[in-house]
């Protein structure tokens, strides 16, 4: 073989292995609806009893059932590099580049000598796959609750929320924006500080790819979790707006909050698919993706008791 030819078979094999890594850590929604079956981040138990009044035409008396708590995958969230390359494959398409979110990736100065690297993650919050699967997975174990996410529905598109996203306006002038030690992913006392929360943008400063993805993906999820917020998204709120917190014997997620399983927890879907849910910062092995794109299930706690009267007269929690 003449060294023409073996620099174009080189060539060729090169460009064949460059393909198959920029697609290996990719997941489909086939993957992550089955990833919604797993025990560990639906962490259900029967926390309360609830009390309704039902009447009928001759007599009201007190019914009771049990105030059930779990987890719900709401939404996937996507953290990667490149613009328009989300790593769930049937969702790319959703961020696609436009005029104003073109190119991704990461900044330096070029100098070795310098630990100046300033990362880039694109978000993307969309909703759990798994709806009707997860569903039946949880009534094995008993009542259910509904959660806020509708499946495949776009909350968050970071290529849409440009001023924001890129430019970090308004919030570089908030003071979390400018005050060490607020609204802070990890603790500096513990020596494990992943990063700040706000601005909630894509930049920020983090030697480790993996930490700075987490970190996007949680300042995705701050906003798509609160309403009114300076940015382009819809909010993960439940879609009964009759429904109103403490009343009708339903208890739905707020807010999420870095460092507070409480309020949310993470289930890692790619590089490295998990079966188990954590906060961030968390000390498990961190898989770094080859290509920058990571993505997570957001899962968040709801209560609920299934109505047994027309009336709810209130509630009572079994102390933890």
């Amino acid at each position: 073989m003449t060294g023409s030819c073996r620099a174009k078979w080189r060539r060729r094999i090169t460009y064949l292995l460059m393909s198959v890594t920029s697609t290996a850590f990719a997941i489909d929604t086939a993957s992550i609806t089955s990833s919604a079956l797993s025990l560990d981040c639906l962490e259900y138990r029967v926390v309360g009893i609830c009390f309704w009044l039902r009447c009928s035409i001759y007599e009201c008396q007190v019914e009771t059932s049990v105030q059930v708590r779990h987890y719900v995958p709401d939404a996937v969230v996507s953290s990667y590099s490149n613009t328009g390359e989300n790593p769930w494959v049937e969702v790319a398409a959703m961020s696609r580049p436009n005029t104003t979110a073109v190119s991704g990736g990461d900044g330096s100065a070029d100098q070795a000598n310098e630990n100046d690297m300033a990362k880039f993650k694109n978000a993307d919050v969309i909703g759990h796959p798994a709806g009707l699967v997860f569903n039946r997975f949880a009534a094995q174990l008993g009542y259910i609750c509904p959660g806020a996410g509708t499946p495949l529905t776009p909350y968050l598109l970071s290529t849409l929320d440009t001023l924001a996203w890129r430019y970090n306006i308004p919030e570089m002038f908030y003071p979390e924006s400018l005050i060490p030690g607020r609204r802070e992913i990890g603790s500096r006392q513990s020596l494990n500080l992943w990063g700040n929360v706000y601005p909630r943008g894509g930049f920020l400063h983090q030697v480790d790819d993996h930490k700075s993805a987490a970190v996007v993906a949680q300042r995705a999820g701050d906003i798509v979790t609160r309403g009114g917020q300076p940015h382009v998204y819809q909010p993960l709120l439940p879609r009964d707006i009759q429904i109103v917190e403490g009343q009708d014997g339903y208890w739905p997620a707020g807010a999420l909050i870095e460092n507070d399983a409480r309020t949310g927890k993470w289930q890692p879907l790619t590089p490295t698919l998990s079966s188990t849910c954590a906060v961030f910062p968390h000390r498990n092995a961190r898989a770094q993706a080859t290509d920058g794109g990571y993505a997570w299930a957001l899962w968040r706690p709801y209560s609920c008791c299934e109505r047994r009267g027309q009336i709810f007269l209130g509630h009572i929690e079994f102390a933890n």
